[in-house]
């Protein structure tokens, strides 16, 4: 069989000595309405490598066949690949699994048919197999967050394409917190003008702070958004922003000072929680849904991300509207404040046909009806959501955090948090064994979060999210027994396909000298 390198592991997989069909200057793109989208991304991808025309095809007599038929059996976003002496036929459930199906071809050509132009000889051949595969879960995600760092609209759209080369169907994208605000909002300019900038920033995690005095900032004006969730969406992926209430919330205190609950502040320049929140009076919950109100015109998505974690309770204790607002309501103390806060938008969502998502601290005190559950404190929180009959997204820290040191070793770059290797990412179980007789059915999925506190550029996103990024899209993918010896030799090979992109991945024996930031120190 020959070893084709499928990241993520295909569910079933059939293979014969015979050679497959060759890709030549005749081959045509044949496909139905409903995989044209994809026609189009498999032209432009494979043609750029090959050089290769790839024209439309007309008919059953072309090379490579596309097509949607929900009846084959297939299941949500599942395909069936066969290439053999006929040519190439991908039949998918719907259009998400045709492309994936596409994605997979790619994946049988060799890597360098994932260069922007043709470097190899002329002469392309496909092994002959049959592939028929179908994700695990409907939640594959990713969060990345914008907000700290921000990533400019080129290279969000190059991160974009990397999720889903990796088959990876949600980008969470953290667009707002202490340190920026990334999102332009028509009708409070003052978010971006003043909350998208900040005078300097903290680099590394020494006490006391260190700052490197550049100001930093930016941020996608709507017209980048709509790009940016189109560009997602004919690739499969949706787009879940988040904007972060009622903590971590400095950027627009710092741009509208009536938001907050203190005096003037400006926009975060230190990383960790920050005891600046909002304020509970009726003109802040008025401005956060006109806020809501833009979002939900730009981003299609059921799910809102509200965030909700990491809310400090020192300025609502010592606030007489706090107070006042929890006499009226019945409640019976700051976290059931936050519950109820956090509640005025789960209605307002709901009403617009919407789903609140937010980071399990919205568990304590009440959760809102219709919410569902980020469960980033460890698994107990998705656990006791779960039972509770809410949806979850497992995310726990420990095997899912990004951000976190890759070894233990003193060239790792700003080391922060526990050890998360390559096998640790691809060891992990998103359904705890405590879901396993009941309950496993409202974990929609799983994702890993790129928090960028450290990451102040694409090269160090890159080296922070691949190839543990690779592993964690087999785990969310994949079905199979998983065994990381099996797993290395095609993640071996799947880098090189990184390498022809470009991707700046820290190597699996450590990072290159240029990877480091040695005498740079984090936490953990």
């Amino acid at each position: 069989m020959p070893d084709i390198a499928l990241v993520p592991q295909p569910a079933e997989l059939t293979a014969s000595r015979a050679p497959g069909p060759a890709l030549t200057s005749a081959t045509r793109i044949d496909a139905d309405a409903a995989a044209q989208d994809t026609e189009s991304w498999l032209r432009a991808e494979l043609g750029a490598a090959t050089e290769l025309p790839l024209p439309p095809g007309e008919g059953g007599d072309a090379p490579i066949r596309l097509r949607v038929d929900p009846a084959a059996g297939l299941g949500p976003e599942g395909y069936r690949l066969t290439t053999d002496g006929a040519g190439v036929l991908i039949v998918g459930h719907d259009p998400a699994g045709v492309f994936y199906g596409a994605q997979t071809l790619r994946q049988l050509l060799p890597p360098a048919a994932y260069r922007r132009a043709p470097t190899a000889p002329p002469t392309w051949t496909l092994p002959a197999v049959r592939v028929t595969d179908r994700p695990r879960f409907g939640w594959r995600g990713c969060l990345l967050d914008v907000a700290r760092h921000f990533l400019p609209k080129h290279d969000l759209l190059r991160f974009i394409d990397l999720l889903a080369l990796h088959k990876i169907n949600v980008l969470h994208l953290h667009l707002t917190d202490d340190q920026g605000w990334r999102i332009e909002i028509r009708r409070y300019p003052r978010l971006t003008e003043v909350g998208a900038w900040r005078r300097e920033t903290q680099v590394g995690h020494a006490r006391p702070a260190a700052f490197d005095g550049r100001p930093h900032g930016g941020f996608y004006t709507q017209d980048d958004i709509r790009e940016i969730v189109a560009y997602a969406a004919a690739r499969h992926i949706t787009v879940v922003p988040e904007i972060d209430i009622p903590g971590h919330s400095q950027a627009a205190i710092a741009a509208y000072p009536e938001l907050g609950e203190g005096a003037p502040v400006e926009v975060g320049r230190e990383w960790g929680v920050i005891d600046t929140v909002l304020n509970v009076s009726d003109t802040v919950l008025d401005f956060y849904r006109a806020v809501f109100d833009e979002v939900m015109e730009l981003f299609p998505s059921t799910y809102i991300c509200i965030g909700g974690d990491e809310c400090p309770k020192a300025q609502w204790k010592a606030s007489a509207t706090a107070q006042r607002r929890i006499a009226e309501e019945g409640l019976a103390d700051e976290n059931e404040l936050q519950s109820w806060f956090i509640r005025q938008f789960d209605a307002y969502f709901a009403e617009r046909g919407r789903r609140l998502l937010g980071w399990d601290e919205i568990l304590e005190g009440g959760l809102a009806p219709g919410a569902t559950v980020a469960s980033w404190r460890g698994t107990e929180g998705g656990i006791a959501a779960a039972r509770a009959g809410h949806d979850v997204v497992m995310c726990p820290t420990r095997t899912s955090y990004l951000d976190y040191r890759q070894s233990a070793s003193a060239a790792e770059p700003i080391p922060v948090g526990t050890v998360l290797t390559v096998a640790d990412v691809y060891a992990a179980e998103p359904v705890p064994p405590e879901l396993a007789d009941a309950g496993a059915e409202r974990v929609l999925g799983a994702q890993v979060n790129v928090w960028t506190e450290n990451m102040d550029s694409p090269r160090t996103v890159d080296f922070m999210a691949f190839p543990r990024l690779s592993a964690f899209a087999e785990v969310a993918w994949s079905s199979a027994e998983r065994d990381f010896a099996e797993f290395l030799p095609r993640l071996r090979a799947h880098l090189a396909r990184l390498d022809a992109i470009g991707v700046e991945y820290r190597p699996l024996d450590g990072p290159h000298p240029w990877q480091q930031r040695p005498g740079v120190p984090g936490w953990g």
